[in-house]
């Protein structure tokens, strides 16, 4: 994806069209609790984040709105780097979280955008 694509140029979703979401729940706690785990990766990332009636960046674009309303900060932080991998600009993350603080309530906006300059300032420095 070039640096445009990245930050602030038009987010097409181009960057991530071809390639499938996959999911981490056997590796972050299979052993622990494979059913849920397998849920996880086979159902929510291989069936529900790879149907064609949204396209990566949007369903990102949702999620992170919905974890941001819900105050799952948590969650909050895989799916911002997540969003970023499938095209979503810095810029348009901030928006959504700022617009989703207006209906969620302030503290969970304020939460959500602590989290998000966290993690969007490692992806800055990972470049």
């Amino acid at each position: 994806m070039s640096d445009q694509q990245r930050d602030g140029g038009q987010d097409t979703g181009a960057p991530s069209a071809g390639r499938r979401q996959v999911g981490g729940g056997r590796r972050a706690f299979g052993g622990f609790a494979p059913k849920l785990a397998a849920l996880t990766d086979d159902v929510l990332f291989d069936d529900v984040w790879n149907r064609p009636e949204l396209s990566p960046r949007d369903r990102s674009l949702v999620t992170v709105a919905v974890l941001t309303a819900g105050g799952d900060l948590d969650q909050l932080r895989f799916h911002l780097g997540r969003a970023r991998e499938n095209g979503v600009s810095r810029e348009a993350l901030v928006e959504t979280i700022t617009h989703v603080a207006f209906y969620a309530g302030w503290p969970k906006g304020m939460g959500a955008m602590a989290v998000a300059q966290q993690v969007l300032a490692d992806d800055e420095e990972g470049r």
